[in-house]
């Protein structure tokens, strides 16, 4: 059955070396005044943790709870290590990691950290490694709205402060780049919200994590079939 790698001897994950190994990524940024900052990396946890009780052949590791989050600085609580500490991170976790399994595969929850994920699998790869990643997408609010809070209220509800949630800005993210690039989210919201949280439900959430467990395991049938073809 899947495991967390963090609960095994050396002795019993030297026995799982075929195994895949699925390392959450997320982050510590704010997201809004009703979210806790780990949000990220719950969501990615969850997802691996869901992909390990749907396949025996995963191993889930210690979440890497850092990423690239320069676009939330000047909100309390924000660590961001950048784009090339990222990329630099999951590179040297990558050549670690395939000394002990054959198969690596990323999760990553927080958009900011698609860029410095995607060259550090490019380069991985090169180094003939069998790494991959996976990004989790939905329609809607971008940050902290409803697609978030639902999720986290499905998954957490002791840790959202509902009533703190407030509408942020709802235009569309085609509309608002330029200006989240040049400035950040404080650019564009006082709140750190990008959309409107305030119609979140617990049952939406669900729905929406296992849709996007579902991607993930149908994602990872199709990796694993080639693999194995």
């Amino acid at each position: 059955m899947g495991a967390r790698l963090a609960d095994l001897a050396w002795t019993q994950a030297a026995g799982r070396t075929s195994s895949i190994l699925a390392v959450p990524l997320g982050a510590t940024e704010q997201h809004g005044p009703h979210l806790p900052l780990s949000t990220d990396t719950d969501l990615a946890v969850e997802l691996c943790t869901r992909l390990a009780a749907a396949r025996t052949d995963v191993l889930v590791a210690p979440a890497v709870g850092y990423g690239s989050s320069g676009e939330h600085a000047g909100f309390a609580g924000t660590l961001s290590i950048g784009q090339a500490a990222l990329e630099l991170l999951i590179v040297e976790l990558g050549r670690s990691a395939a000394e002990s399994f054959e198969h690596l595969l990323l999760v990553s929850a927080h958009g900011g950290n698609a860029e410095p994920v995607a060259r550090a699998v490019t380069r991985l790869r090169a180094e003939s490694r069998d790494v991959r990643a996976f990004f989790p997408r939905w329609q809607g609010d971008p940050h902290a709205g409803r697609p978030e809070t639902s999720m986290m209220l499905a998954l957490a509800p002791d840790r959202v402060r509902l009533p703190e949630a407030v509408i942020g800005d709802t235009r569309p993210l085609a509309e608002t780049l330029p200006l989240l690039r040049d400035g950040g989210v404080r650019a564009v919201s006082k709140s750190g919200i990008l959309g409107d949280p305030t119609g979140a439900s617990a049952g939406e959430g669900a729905e929406l994590l296992e849709r996007l467990s579902a991607d993930l395991v149908r994602e990872v049938g199709g990796w694993w079939a080639g693999v194995r073809g």
